[in-house]
């Protein structure tokens, strides 16, 4: 089996246009992308836990890898929330399975956003990850509308051996990432 097509355009122009960019006196030092997390947070699971496996099947479907069900840490009363109780689901991709998500996501998925200019460039933590909001799950081909209860929105977190913000960015735009354009709205 041949390595994905996202790992390929790492290896064959990524590396080089970084190397270029940043002048790495070693190749090791080139930003990687690690793992992706993908997680889906329910807090309506409290009122209907049936919501729970629906969202645990549908993000299965998405990562192509099964997702875990999350629990409260602990308990909070205003929510009526109870430590241990599922609110949600969430999944950690490495190796083949990131590289074929990363490329749906970038060159499917987002594409079919209504009214898409851009992922914000504004999702990154100080240290080269990056976290991105989808307000919508259907906007993965793998989901099939019909068999929806809900809309679901889900967290997608690219972690990358990237020392600072800037090389993070660069490595995920070499990589297709559509960030918006500086002056963008929202």
């Amino acid at each position: 089996m041949s390595a994905p097509r996202m790992q390929k355009l790492y290896d064959d122009t990524v590396v080089a246009a970084m190397n270029e960019e940043f002048k790495y006196e070693n190749p090791h030092q080139v930003p990687k992308v690690v793992k992706i997390v993908a997680n889906m947070g329910l807090g309506e699971a409290v009122q209907n836990p049936k919501i729970i496996e629906g969202a645990q099947r549908e993000l299965s479907e998405i990562a192509g890898q099964r997702a875990i069900v999350t629990r409260a840490k602990q308990s909070i009363a205003t929510f009526k929330l109870r430590q241990g109780m599922p609110i949600g689901c969430s999944v950690t991709l490495r190796r083949d399975q990131m590289w074929e998500f990363l490329d749906r996501l970038v060159n499917v998925a987002l594409p079919r956003v209504r009214d898409f200019r851009g992922v914000s460039p504004k999702g990154f933590d100080g240290n080269g990850n990056y976290s991105m909001g989808i307000r919508e799950h259907i906007i993965f081909p793998e989901v099939d509308y019909d068999k929806t209860d809900k809309v679901k929105g889900l967290n997608v977190t690219v972690v990358t051996t990237a020392k600072t913000d800037e090389e993070g960015r660069a490595l995920l735009r070499h990589l297709g990432m559509p960030f918006r354009q500086a002056g963008g709205n929202r």
